[in-house]
């Protein structure tokens, strides 16, 4: 059976029905509407906030990572970890902002991009253009997931699955250890 199918017809059944036809009317109807999101991503950005180009990159030695990074983003940016569920802030975070990577500034997400998937994980549905980038993870037995890194420090971010919202169907389930906010005001 299809995951996607499964949890749509688990969730019809569910006194939260209602909750998440709410949340599925918040976000975009069309492919039109994730673009625009892509584009202007920059509206909601801190007024007068600079931050670093895809194109600047960031390469440091494992030592210096160490510096920069408390111990847990140490393991899941440089070592590929996963934080445990539910232990983040950042899934609860509703403030209008842009996500970012913890460990260089690029900005990856904005909240517009962002829908609650009862994973425990902070979970987006695109991304901001050009700010991560892909390759396959076969630790699992008998299982490949894509998993995706900040473009600019090679950070390793989390896995994209194919059971999001429409009109993308993606989830990208991010470690928030991963990430740092700004809030827009």
């Amino acid at each position: 059976m299809e995951r996607r199918p499964f949890l749509a017809a688990l969730f019809a059944t569910l006194p939260l029905a209602a909750l998440s036809r709410r949340i599925a009317a918040a976000l975009p109807g069309n492919m039109q509407e994730v673009q625009a999101l892509q584009v202007n991503w920059r509206s909601l950005l801190a007024p007068g906030r600079t931050v670093p180009a895809p194109t600047d990159k960031l390469a440091l030695p494992a030592a210096q990572w160490k510096q920069r990074l408390t111990p847990v983003q140490f393991d899941v940016l440089r070592e590929e970890g996963t934080e445990r569920a539910f232990s983040s802030p950042l899934d609860r975070e509703k403030r209008a902002g842009v996500f970012a990577c913890a460990g260089c500034g690029l900005p990856l997400f904005t909240s517009a991009m962002k829908f609650d998937s009862g994973t425990g994980w902070p979970s987006f549905f695109t991304t901001i253009p050009g700010a991560v980038g892909t390759k396959t993870d076969r630790k699992l037995l008998f299982m490949t997931r894509t998993e995706y890194h900040c473009i600019r420090c090679g950070g390793h971010q989390g896995h994209i699955f194919d059971d999001g919202p429409p009109p993308t169907g993606l989830r990208y389930c991010n470690n928030g250890v991963a990430l740092s906010f700004i809030p827009k005001g």
